[in-house]
């Protein structure tokens, strides 16, 4: 069964389909040949992600789920949180906002952070909201090769690896995506909804 991811990263892509295994087959938005980019003004996950799934569902009549995500570190009252993609700019480039956030950073004994997602889902106009939340710490300075984003800095409680050092395996053993995801699945199977 497939089911549209309004989303334009493919990184997000492979990691949700990974995430959520083979109950259903996801399309991003460019493989779905859809070219808009969909902006993110709101101040809360909740909203970022509904402004997503409603544009697509508005504009194309399609069901679909996109998703918000939000580094939120204790420390700094939750931030980057919101603008985690745009901490350092409206670039999007992961390499400063890491640079900023360990700046932003330094000194501060307390490394508690959290990653959160927000998914949101339409089918046939009603909106629905899951939750994945995944708890951990950041490191002192990057570490690993893989995964995007904050990736590199994030420690998960109970491992001593960054999500960046480890596999899309290991990383769904803690990933707020996959919690996110795997709700998303259970409630699409119970309702027996046509995606």
């Amino acid at each position: 069964m497939k089911l549209l991811f309004a989303t334009n990263n493919l990184h997000k892509v492979q990691e949700m389909q990974a995430a959520i295994g083979h109950a259903f087959e996801l399309t991003g938005l460019q493989d779905a040949g859809i070219n808009i980019e969909i902006p993110e003004p709101h101040p809360t996950l909740e909203e970022n992600a509904s402004e997503k799934s409603r544009s697509i569902y508005t504009q194309f009549h399609l069901n679909c789920f996109s998703e918000d995500t939000g580094l939120e570190v204790e420390a700094l009252n939750g931030e980057p949180g919101v603008k985690s993609a745009r901490y350092a700019g409206d670039g999007k480039d992961f390499k400063s906002n890491i640079e900023k956030l360990l700046s932003n950073l330094l000194g501060i004994e307390n490394r508690k952070a959290r990653f959160r997602t927000i998914i949101s889902l339409i089918i046939d106009g009603k909106e629905y909201f899951f939750e994945g939340i995944c708890g951990g710490s950041i490191g002192t300075q990057p570490a690993g090769k893989g995964g995007f984003g904050y990736d590199a800095v994030f420690i998960p409680d109970g491992s001593s690896k960054t999500f960046a050092e480890m596999s899309l395996e290991e990383k769904n053993a803690y990933s707020h995506r996959k919690k996110a995801g795997d709700k998303l699945v259970r409630f699409l199977q119970q309702m027996h909804l046509p995606v």
